[in-house]
């Protein structure tokens, strides 16, 4: 989707015909210019612990878009332990309770080596950057990898770059899709390390998205991919904010900065053709309870802050009209 917005093949050239789309795709993109024509290169950093996705990813359609260099494996992988993925010693999220693991030093100087080598990527990649704002990660919090080496990794971006925001993409684990006993415990562990170094965490609940999947878009067994494929709908349009803005307007207190995403609208793909959605109707599916991509119910609380993104030909009037009908019209569900 991110290609498609700048009028980008999977090989990252350019063949749209709007000069506007190519306009702002420094972005995300790093500009190469070689003998041939302009690749536009995505200045990002593939990490997993086994190289088996990374390898997924060189081998199919999209391997001539990235970097070599920017991919990073391990070897033995983490087993859906966090610990494993994380570092030796480190504070459990209960009081008084330490979480200790006897490991050797052979394996600690291992972990030091490859989250240093994570680092000096991510190093080169910001370096290209003329103004870097900051940091987005996308991870899961229900494997050893996403939860134990991201909680790491976050841990190194906020001590190596203290002044710059970090964002997260944090997908929560559900019952109905899980594959391991211990997603629970990895994210549990994790939440602790997103409350102490992130700016910004945006939660993406896999509970929420197997309802949407099979509810709205009538997928009766939704697979990996299906889910995959609602979660980037949403990221899509999320991708463009101005992290500090959002920082500034969303989060009332700096460790309150857990954020709740609604996409809409969402369509069987059968009826797509009969549908036709006006503005207040767009922006009420927002709150709608059935459009969050996490598993909880709005009406048992209240909003602190929120705020709506509107893509396409909509009229910032109207768009500012909605809005401020819905919060009138539902008052008791604001804080004011």
């Amino acid at each position: 989707m991110l290609l498609a917005e700048h009028g980008l093949d999977e090989s990252g050239l350019y063949v749209g015909n709007d000069p506007l789309q190519i306009e702002r795709a420094g972005v995300y993109f790093t500009q190469v210019d070689s003998n041939g024509p302009t690749k536009y290169v995505p200045r990002s950093v593939q990490i997993d612990l086994e190289a088996g996705v990374c390898n997924h990813i060189r081998a199919g359609s999209l391997g001539k878009l990235f970097r070599p260099d920017t991919f990073f494996t391990g070897e033995s992988g983490a087993g859906n332990n966090w610990a494993k993925g994380c570092k030796l010693h480190h504070y459990s999220p209960f009081p008084s309770c330490w979480l200790t693991l006897d490991i050797g030093g052979r394996l600690y100087r291992r972990w030091a080596e490859l989250i240093d080598s994570i680092l000096d990527i991510v190093r080169r990649q910001s370096e290209s950057c003329e103004a870097l704002q900051g940091f987005q990660i996308i991870h899961s919090l229900g494997g050893g990898t996403g939860a134990g080496l991201g909680s790491l990794l976050l841990s190194k971006l906020r001590e190596e770059y203290p002044d710059r925001m970090l964002q997260t993409f944090s997908i929560l684990p559900s019952p109905n899709v899980s594959e391991t006993v211990v997603e629970p415990y990895n994210a549990l562990l994790s939440i602790h390390q997103l409350v102490d170094n992130c700016d910004l965490t945006i939660c993406i609940d896999n509970e929420a998205l197997y309802d949407i999947a099979v509810r709205t878009l009538k997928i009766s067994t939704p697979s990996f991919d299906d889910l995959n494929e609602v979660r980037m709908s949403y990221l899509a349009t999320n991708l463009f904010c101005d992290l500090r803005k959002l920082g500034m307007n969303l989060i009332p207190f700096p460790r309150l900065h857990f954020l709740m995403p609604s996409y809409g609208p969402f369509y069987d793909p059968k009826a797509r053709a009969f549908q036709k959605i006006s503005v207040p109707e767009l922006t009420s599916s927002l709150f709608d309870r059935r459009s969050l991509l996490v598993a909880c119910d709005p009406r048992f609380g209240r909003y602190l802050t929120a705020a709506c993104i509107f893509r396409g030909k909509v009229s910032s009037i109207e768009a500012e009209t909605s809005v401020a009908q819905l919060q009138r019209k539902n008052s008791n569900l604001f804080v004011e």
